[in-house]
């Protein structure tokens, strides 16, 4: 059974998403979890005109900061979701990500919840961070959506798509997945995305459909031993070509809710795509 009893919720001010907290509070009721909010200061954000140190948001409070953010954006749901939960503020100075990799360890975080992106110019700059901690982080990691419209604030998880990429941690992953669904009840697909077929010659691109059927039968025979060993039914999505496109299809003609996904360090490099499928997928993800 999953464990989930301390969130890290790194936000940066002015904050661009709300979603991701209403989606941690969600979380937080559902497992009992204490939330902790954490705000990093540093020369970026100092230029986009917020306060000049910790101090005053120290006194103003990082909740109340919050708060006053739901109310300017008539969002009238956030301060009832988040009334009740245990919540602890921090604010530390220095290197975004290193910040939010400490925090967690010193807090002993079971789970970093984050927005993928961040605000006007700065968004290169949080997507940067967000990056790092996926690298860095020994704790799972919850991006919200990666995109402008949000999708509502309610956090419905009816279908869990999990990312299998096999190999010795594939079963963290499908086991992630499934614990996720079977928390809420969900529906669960698990999707591997093959390489290519599509080669290119004369007249444009063309699929070699014999190459295709092996490598997406390989597939389907590792995708039921994994199942068999593990004690899971799921369906089944096989893919093939570019990892972020494909999963963002999958996503689709899943209608998933959230995406569980591998990611960590592999020879000082993501071993996925790890920041590329949360760009391209139109839901949040679960790194683990």
């Amino acid at each position: 059974m999953l464990n989930i009893k301390r969130i890290l919720i790194p936000v940066d001010i002015p904050i661009v998403s709300l979603s991701v907290i209403h989606q941690a509070a969600t979380l937080a009721r559902h497992f009992n979890s204490e939330i902790v909010i954490l705000h990093v200061v540093t020369a970026q954000s100092r230029a986009a005109s917020e306060p000049e140190d910790n101090r005053e948001l120290a006194e103003e409070g990082l909740l109340a900061v919050i708060k006053e953010e739901a109310r300017k954006r008539q969002d009238q749901s956030l301060g009832p979701e988040i009334d009740g939960l245990t919540i602890q503020s921090i604010t530390g100075t220095g290197d975004a990500a290193l910040v939010i990799v400490r925090t967690a360890e010193e807090e002993r975080a079971d789970l970093i919840m984050m927005s993928s992106h961040g605000f006007a110019f700065y968004q290169f700059l949080m997507g940067s961070v967000t990056a790092k901690v996926l690298h860095e982080a020994e704790c799972p990691v919850w991006t919200d959506a990666h995109v402008e419209v949000s999708r509502g604030q309610e956090l419905p998880i009816r279908n869990v798509l999990g990312a299998v990429e096999f190999g010795p941690r594939a079963d963290i992953t499908v086991s992630w997945a499934a614990q996720v669904a079977a928390e809420f009840g969900a529906r669960l697909t698990l999707a591997n995305v093959t390489a290519g077929v599509e080669f290119w010659g004369p007249g444009g691109g063309y699929v070699n459909e014999k190459w295709k059927e092996q490598l997406i039968g390989d597939a389907s025979e590792q995708m039921a031993k994994l199942q068999q060993d593990m004690g899971i039914k799921a369906d089944v999505f096989i893919g093939s070509g570019d990892v972020p496109k494909v999963l963002s299809q999958a996503a689709k003609e899943t209608k998933a809710d959230l995406l569980v996904t591998g990611c960590y360090p592999y020879g000082g490099h993501l071993r996925t795509h790890g920041y590329g499928i949360i760009c391209a997928v139109p839901i949040p993800v679960l790194s683990v």
